[in-house]
């Protein structure tokens, strides 16, 4: 201010107390945490806009004051590093968000093929993701009837826990399950081999609603944990609210199931 005034009144102030966000000698650019809007004067009160960061997905709470990017964890994108990139999934650590989804090897894939009696070792990784096995996006009263169970269900959250991927769903409706079953709407976990979901055969994403027919007690051995397993056999099809009707006619048709 003494500056200023010496000069009478012509250069060498400071501004004191920069409005809306604004930072600098002369109040000329956005203070930390804040980024510019191009579109609008800086003497403008909205020329200065939040990092908004996601808490958990960036790094950091300041983002570049140009272009509003936050800095993003490892295995993390987006301007307020908000998703998982491509190649990550989503985990439950707040410190790696993002994990790597595992790669299944040409060595690996021949292995458990010869260990499980279901392949030879010429198998590659085209063989074993070409072509889910069972035929998953049509429905017909035979596979209804090749079924312990079908439900519709909606998938919550997802959790990796070694080898398998724990999805916690809500059955909301049952059109059929066996004599003995214990389904019931509600809460249940649902299983899926890493390796399966890699090759998306079943294809299953969070809060999404799906018609889900299988073998009640197939994979209940080798299986990690209480709940359902999901295999490359089960057909699995995203809900599509037109078909309520449909799954009740299979309900009654059912009787002629061998």
């Amino acid at each position: 201010m003494e500056l200023y005034k010496l000069s009478g009144r012509i250069s060498g102030g400071i501004c004191l107390k920069c409005r809306h966000f604004t930072a600098g000698r002369h109040c000329h650019y956005c203070k930390e945490g804040y980024y510019r809007d191009p579109t609008k004067p800086i003497s403008h009160r909205k020329a200065c806009k939040a990092c908004d960061c996601h808490p958990i997905g960036a790094s950091g709470k300041t983002c570049n004051q140009t272009s509003g990017q936050c800095p993003c964890k490892d295995g993390v994108t987006g301007i307020t590093c908000n998703r998982c990139a491509k190649g990550y999934q989503q985990s439950r650590s707040h410190i790696a968000p993002c994990i790597k989804i595992p790669k299944i090897s040409v060595n690996q894939m021949s292995a458990d093929a010869g260990d499980n009696g279901q392949g030879d070792a010429s198998t590659t990784p085209r063989d074993q993701c070409g072509k889910c096995r069972a035929g998953t996006k049509r429905l017909n009263l035979n596979k209804f009837c090749k079924r312990d169970y079908a439900i519709l269900g909606k998938v919550l959250e997802r959790e990796i826990v070694e080898d398998w991927v724990r999805f916690s769903m809500s059955i909301q409706s049952v059109y059929k399950r066996a004599p003995e079953s214990r389904l019931r709407r509600g809460n249940i976990h649902v299983w899926v081999h890493s390796k399966d979901l890699a090759c998306k055969c079943p294809k299953i994403k969070s809060n999404k609603s799906y018609l889900i027919l299988g073998k009640e007690k197939e994979g209940q051995e080798e299986g990690p944990g209480p709940g359902l397993i999901m295999s490359q056999r089960s057909i699995v099809i995203e809900w599509k609210e037109d078909w309520h009707n449909r799954m009740r006619r299979f309900q009654r048709r059912s009787r002629q199931c061998e």
